[in-house]
């Protein structure tokens, strides 16, 4: 099956994913808790500050992979539940969570000895960007 991919939903679906984290990690949300859980103070992030560009851009470019690999599974499930696009934007973004991203986490939590707060607002934050990308992906 041949898949017609929308480049420029996939672009917008990256940038909402950038959006969600700015906001997810930003003051008005989980700044301060990550950065606790995290081990972080405001001195140790402004030594950071040096090499974000380069982070926010490679986080960028893995937004996309991920919104690229959405973009065929919601072509695929569209094709085989026939589910209105929304739905299947959503759908399809639940199920990629749900079956990969979260257990992966999850795993990383267990065996990383990491506080199940810091899961939480992770994961929680990894649900709400793909879901913003599979809105994005089925809107265009």
């Amino acid at each position: 099956m041949n898949v017609e991919v929308n480049y420029l939903a996939v672009l917008l679906a990256g940038v909402a994913s950038m959006v969600v984290g700015f906001v997810w990690y930003g003051p008005m949300l989980f700044a301060k808790p990550w950065m606790k859980l995290m081990g972080h103070t405001a001195e140790t992030m402004k030594k950071e500050q040096a090499k974000m560009g380069q982070t926010y851009g490679l986080s960028f470019v893995l937004a996309l992979v991920m919104a690229y690999v959405l973009s065929h599974v919601m072509a695929l499930s569209e094709n085989f539940f026939h589910y209105p696009v929304l739905q299947t934007g959503l759908t399809s973004a639940f199920c990629m969570w749900f079956g990969f991203v979260m257990p992966v986490q999850m795993t990383d939590m267990l065996f990383g000895s990491k506080k199940g707060k810091l899961f939480l607002i992770n994961t929680g934050y990894q649900l709400v960007s793909l879901l913003a990308m599979g809105i994005v992906l089925g809107l265009l």
